[in-house]
């Protein structure tokens, strides 16, 4: 149990210390004003906050003033100074003097309250900032225009008709006028002339005093927005994209005086021993044991009272870990932030398809997102972020593949098969990714994405195959790819056992028939047991004369030898076989069967024989049965226990002459029955309901493979057919 515990602990090592790299970047013990004993290259990318402020200042610079456009609506001004004028000149109580002192203050008065009632009323509306209303102020005060003199005395002088001629003409030069943008009122004053001497008016006094207002109200109509200047710039400076120190760049070369502005870099990054901080180490520990205690409660959950797998067998589980951690470090190296798709290279499906080989499905599907979890944090190459997302979202939807792929992989070939899905899946993840995400990706990127990720399915196979046999080796792992070559009829053993007892072969490949189907029935593994019995008996080839499958035309051997002798040679094929199979490195699963094939049980006829010669001679019987039982142990697993039904069935079916269904039924009841009264099934897990789905299921194997011989009943009742093409 402590070696079991090791095995996680060791694990929980590797995800530390794999992750460490990624989650816990280097720190440095250095001084401010000395030499760097050692390169430090940037562990991540790192920003460079004078290049980013001196870019920053750059863009602000490049910002051009800001300005607005305001609308005075100067041609009202016009109409109201207009209808003063007509008013008052129609007034004859008021001297012509009189009327020339009010206009030359009112007129000018009128003016500068326009512009002040427009800029109160958009400051209680908010319309403008404070600024800029002051700016319109300043600038209107400053390019304000003084009508002569002389023009007072022609105003005075206009009768109501002259100005209703007027009003119109006046009005629309102002507001042609001002529809441009005008930064400086004296370039638009200098085209009204040109526009009244081209307009309607008739009379010398009109075009003068026309001419000589629209100068007055026409004002600048575009103002700097000091506000608005200095809020783009600020836009600019936030629009400017950070500069940073690339990943792995060299920060400080060895010897390198560390000036005070690289010390704060280095501290600002957290690369400095200045400060004791073990909370991140603290962190990765638990995230590291989270995931190895992950995988042990879910072997003990799935195990029962008995731990699922042996000391090798989490052993192994540790190496997958290993190798798979090791090739995405291996894509990692070379990944860079602008080439983060290479990381869909990494074989990253290989331990989830040897844990499935090797292991259980179960535990590769639990392990895949494991696997997930891992790549999406050692293949990440962006910033900020704990997990790849893209990476992990990929790294399972493969491994979920190769699984299904593989999980009842009967053949190398199909390895293959699934690492074509896994490259297909894989290209079509990529490309889902893409499209999702459409502001990350670019048509170049994803093809190279789904180039890679085709790739990362051809390693996946190329690494699988080439494991596997290293594995099955290293560990006596029994894979299905394993079972089927050891089927072959041309391994030495077979070969052995087919030349030189033809009946036990036989006997054999019958039993395998029988013992796979009633495995299957009841979920255990049906290849296991379909090869554990063609190697069941292998220990007769030893003395095949003394079994009688193998007893053709000839007398039996045991009957001119003693019964106790019998027996040494009976059960010792069990003993024989395992030593055979030894000696040609059969798994541990197959010889298993082999020698625990027959348990404990009784070799009746053989006790009998010897009881009846005591008898005969009349002397006392100085053996018991315990002298005529197999040695054993006793099944340890559901397969072993099923090849040794089967074989017994097999045995019982071949020596009736003629047998019916009901005899079959009863014979395989009868079996069962006494295997089960005898305990020869009490160590290993087979249940009441599982031995009634193997009976029922041998049962109908049996009519399969004995059609030809077994007697239906209702086939007894007809006569027997009179051509070989009835019946």
């Amino acid at each position: 149990m402590w070696a079991r515990y090791l095995l996680f602990l060791f694990l929980v090592i590797l995800f530390y210390v794999s992750l460490a790299s990624k989650l816990l970047p280097e720190r440095y013990d250095i001084q401010e004003g000395t030499r760097s004993e050692v390169d430090i290259a940037a562990p991540m990318q790192i920003p460079n906050n004078k290049a980013t402020l001196k870019a920053q200042e750059e863009a602000a610079e490049r910002v051009q003033p800001m300005f607005q456009i305001v609308q005075l609506r100067n041609e009202n001004l016009m109409t109201t100074l207009l209808d003063r004028v007509d008013r008052l000149n129609q007034d004859d109580q008021i001297s012509s003097q009189d009327k020339i002192d009010i206009y030359r203050d009112e007129i000018p008065q009128r003016q500068k309250d326009f512009v002040t009632n427009y800029i109160n009323n958009n400051r209680k509306a908010g319309t403008y900032s404070e600024t800029l209303l002051e700016e319109i102020r300043n600038v209107v005060q400053e390019q304000s225009y003084r009508i002569p003199e002389e023009t007072y005395i022609k105003i005075s002088r206009l009768t109501s008709d002259d100005i209703q001629e007027m009003k119109p003409v006046a009005r629309d030069i102002v507001a042609r006028l001002m529809t441009d943008q005008i930064s400086d009122a004296t370039t638009a004053r200098a085209k009204v002339a040109e526009m009244v001497s081209v307009s309607s008016l008739s009379k010398r006094t009109q075009r003068e005093v026309v001419q000589e207002l629209a100068r007055l109200v026409v004002t600048a109509n575009r103002f700097y927005d000091e506000e608005g200047t200095k809020e783009a710039k600020v836009q600019a400076r936030e629009n400017t994209q950070t500069v940073f120190i690339k990943q792995g760049d060299t920060l400080v070369a060895k010897g390198e005086m560390i000036t005070p502005e690289m010390y704060t870099l280095l501290d600002e990054n957290d690369l400095l021993k200045n400060e004791v901080n073990y909370w991140p180490q603290l962190g990765l520990l638990m995230f590291s044991c989270l995931l190895s205690a992950a995988i042990l409660m879910y072997i003990q959950q799935c195990s029962g009272t008995h731990f699922k797998y042996n000391n090798a067998q989490l052993l192994m589980l540790v190496l997958i870990f290993i190798i798979t951690i090791v090739v995405m470090h291996v894509t990692a190296i070379i990944q860079t932030n602008e080439t983060s798709y290479v990381g869909f290279l990494a074989p990253v499906a290989v331990g989830a398809m040897l844990i499935a080989l090797l292991l259980d499905t179960s535990l590769a599907f639990v392990c895949s997102i494991l696997i997930g979890m891992l790549s999406s944090i050692i293949l990440n190459t962006h910033q900020g972020q704990l997990f790849d997302f893209e990476l992990g979202f990929f790294a399972v939807v493969v491994s979920f593949v190769a699984i299904f792929a593989t999980h009842r992989a009967s053949q190398r070939s199909t390895i293959l098969k699934g690492a074509i899905m896994v490259c297909l899946f894989g290209s079509i993840a990529v490309f889902t990714l893409a499209l999702i995400d459409s502001g990350d990706w670019n048509r170049t990127t994803t093809l190279y994405g789904i180039g890679f990720a085709f790739a990362g399915g051809v390693l996946t196979a190329i690494l699988v195959i080439g494991l596997m046999p290293f594995f099955e080796t290293s560990f006596g792992i029994l894979s299905a790819l394993k079972l089927v070559e050891l089927s072959n009829p041309n391994h030495p053993l077979l070969r052995k056992l087919l030349t030189e007892t033809p009946g036990t072969y036989h006997h054999s490949v019958m039993v395998g028939n029988l013992s796979e189907a009633a495995a299957e029935a009841i979920g255990a593994n049906g290849l296991l047991c379909r090869v554990g019995s063609y190697y069941h008996d292998i220990g007769k080839t030893k003395r095949p004369i003394y079994f009688i499958e193998n007893q053709n035309n000839m007398e039996n051997p045991h009957d001119s030898i003693d019964p106790k002798l019998s027996k040494s040679i009976i059960v010792a094929h069990a003993r024989d076989g395992v030593e055979m199979q030894k000696d040609y490195k059969l798994p541990r699963p197959i010889r298993d069967i082999a020698e625990q094939h027959h348990g404990t049980t009784f070799l009746h006829y053989f006790y009998h024989k010897a009881l009846r010669q005591a008898e005969e001679a009349g002397v006392e019987p100085d053996f018991t049965e315990e002298d005529f039982r197999y040695p054993g142990p006793k099944a340890q697993s559901k397969e072993s226990a099923i090849v040794g039904i089967a074989d017994s069935v097999e045995a019982a079916v071949r020596s009736l002459r003629k047998p019916t269904v009901e005899q079959v039924e009863s014979m395989i009841e009868k079996i069962i029955k006494g295997r089960l009264d005898d305990h020869q099934f009490n160590d290993c897990d087979l249940t009441m309901r599982e031995l009634d789905i193997v009976a029922r299921t041998l049962k109908e194997t049996v009519m399969g493979i004995f059609h030809s011989r077994i007697e239906y009943p209702e086939e007894i009742k007809k006569p027997k057919p009179t051509s070989p093409e009835a019946g």
